[in-house]
């Protein structure tokens, strides 16, 4: 969704930099790649930007084919992808209106072949029928918060900045941090915090908040910063990164619903490629990486009965994993963009129509 992502490292266990195939590029992909970078500013080059199109294209070669970016961000990725395959047509999704703008602008030179819904990525089917077209030959899921709603201070998802606690993507819905803040009981913030910040100081800094949110509305991202750098023991806070990062992690999945929309999502993505269509999902916390890697596995099996003696053509895989595990970015685009650090990138191609 966007140039670059920011999240706690994911913490799965089959996360590595190896490929499955040969380990050199076809020719094609390699000058689709190169084109790829063309003119892009290098100071915000998309997370795994490469992998991505060398994974993606050669599903966007034929003419009329669909790559739905279910979060579209700046643009980036479907910057390249168009470039790189110029018979391809866009489907970029995003529940943020000013992202949507924002990309519509930049790729307008593709105008003729780009079509912006506002829309949560997990109602990708009904974008697909909003932009006239019955299934798509790629999706790229790059999921959580983009640079620009970091990088804005006012939308509060950034514990560095003063800011009101906002932290909507959508900010034509309701619920903002702050009511989550203020008006949640404590056993379910504790859950919040636990749970989507993956928080163990989770039950003391729940409590930290009711003792403060007594004397007035808690509101403002510098003051939760603090609380929590308090609530949580010294010894903590000199290790593992700014005390408050795991607080604003699950207070943002939780007024983004992030979990459940990706739960719906990833199953409506899938069922959308069309056989030969490929996708791509790029997380950047183990939570999110865990749910993408079981969906991805779930479809990767055969399932014939163990005592059956030959395979059911019906319980074939319907998908062909082209990642081994989770990628991970090199240690060059690391160091060229921490925020890629925590990127986790798994993909995959269906070989078989969905069961019915």
């Amino acid at each position: 969704m966007g140039e670059t992502r920011q999240h706690d490292r994911s913490e799965g266990d089959d996360s590595r930099n190896t490929r499955t195939g040969s380990n050199t590029q076809s020719s094609e992909v390699a000058d689709r790649v190169r084109a790829a970078r063309e003119g892009l500013d290098p100071l915000h080059v998309p997370v795994m930007l490469d992998r991505i199109v060398e994974l993606l294209a050669p599903a966007l070669t034929e003419p009329g084919a669909v790559l739905v970016d279910g979060t579209l961000g700046l643009g980036g990725h479907a910057e390249a992808l168009l470039k790189a395959c110029p018979e391809m047509h866009l489907v970029g999704v995003d529940r943020d209106t000013s992202a949507l703008e924002r990309s519509a602008e930049r790729l307008a030179p593709y105008g003729d072949r780009t079509h912006f819904v506002h829309a949560v990525y997990s109602d990708l089917p009904e974008a697909l029928e909003q932009a006239g077209v019955t299934g798509a030959q790629a999706v790229l899921l790059d999921l959580g918060v983009s640079s620009p709603q970091l990088d804005e201070t006012d939308r509060g998802f950034a514990y560095a900045h003063e800011a009101p606690l906002d932290m909507r993507m959508d900010r034509t819905q309701e619920l903002t941090a702050a009511d989550v803040v203020n008006n949640y009981p404590v056993a379910d913030l504790t859950r919040v915090l636990r749970v989507h910040g993956e928080e163990r100081f989770a039950s003391r800094i729940a409590r930290a908040i009711e003792r403060r949110r007594a004397q007035g509305p808690l509101d403002s991202t510098s003051e939760l910063a603090e609380l929590v750098r308090e609530a949580i023991p010294a010894a903590t806070r000199r290790t593992g990164g700014h005390p408050a990062k795991r607080t604003f992690q699950g207070l943002r999945i939780e007024v983004n619903a992030e979990l459940s929309i990706l739960e719906d999502a990833l199953p409506a993505a899938l069922s959308s490629l069309d056989v030969g269509g490929r996708i791509a999902v790029l997380s950047y916390h183990s939570l999110e990486d865990r749910m993408s890697k079981r969906a991805l596995a779930a479809l990767a099996k055969d399932t014939t009965p163990a005592d059956l003696p030959v395979p059911l053509p019906d319980r074939q895989p319907e998908i062909r994993l082209l990642t081994r595990g989770a990628e991970l970015p090199t240690d060059e685009e690391n160091e060229q963009n921490p925020r890629a650090r925590s990127a986790r990138l798994r993909a995959a191609e269906r070989v078989r129509a969905p069961s019915r």
